[in-house]
């Protein structure tokens, strides 16, 4: 745990499933950060824990103080076509409390340095507008915006715009 922090970063375990698990449908329920409609119990959400692993480019990174997640961020499939396996999906989560103090960015780096070290082209990720946070978060990190879907998905009664971004490797 790094003093100045307050909070340590690693790779996830099973054994943070509960806290993933809370923290993700806490935006599930709250906003349109995911299109998810329904939130996830421990045994829907098992299968999406065991598709990461501890090398490779499917990665979950999660930080954690006293022993609870309070932030996680992951690189995933971006299609399950051969021809996109070199490229990601990225995304960050924070418990609420957590919004602002930094821990996106923390969790971020370590994900992309992890990351500088295996087969991955580039890495998207699809923003739910609006969402000016998130969007400072992927440019401080040289994502850069290449297009915008329209009315991408309905959420608590209406239509929601979808950014993409990309980033290099």
């Amino acid at each position: 745990m790094s003093a100045e922090t307050g909070y340590c970063i690693r790779s996830a375990r099973d054994t943070d499933l509960a806290d993933l698990l809370r923290i993700y449908n806490y935006y599930v329920e709250n906003t349109q950060s995911t299109f998810d409609l329904e939130p996830f119990d421990l045994e829907g959400r098992k299968e999406w824990l065991h598709g990461f692993s501890t090398s490779g480019r499917y990665r979950l990174f999660v930080a954690m103080v006293d022993n609870i997640v309070i932030g996680y961020a992951s690189s995933s499939r971006f299609r399950s076509k051969p021809a996109y396996d070199p490229l990601v999906e990225t995304t960050v989560y924070l418990d609420p409390d957590q919004v602002g103090r930094g821990l996106g960015g923390a969790l971020y780096k370590e994900l992309f340095a992890a990351l500088e070290t295996e087969d991955v082209h580039r890495a998207f990720a699809g923003i739910a507008l609006p969402n000016p946070a998130s969007q400072k978060l992927h440019e401080h990190f040289e994502f850069r915006l290449v297009g915008t879907f329209s009315d991408a998905g309905r959420k608590f009664g209406r239509y929601w715009d979808i950014s993409w971004y990309e980033k290099a490797f």
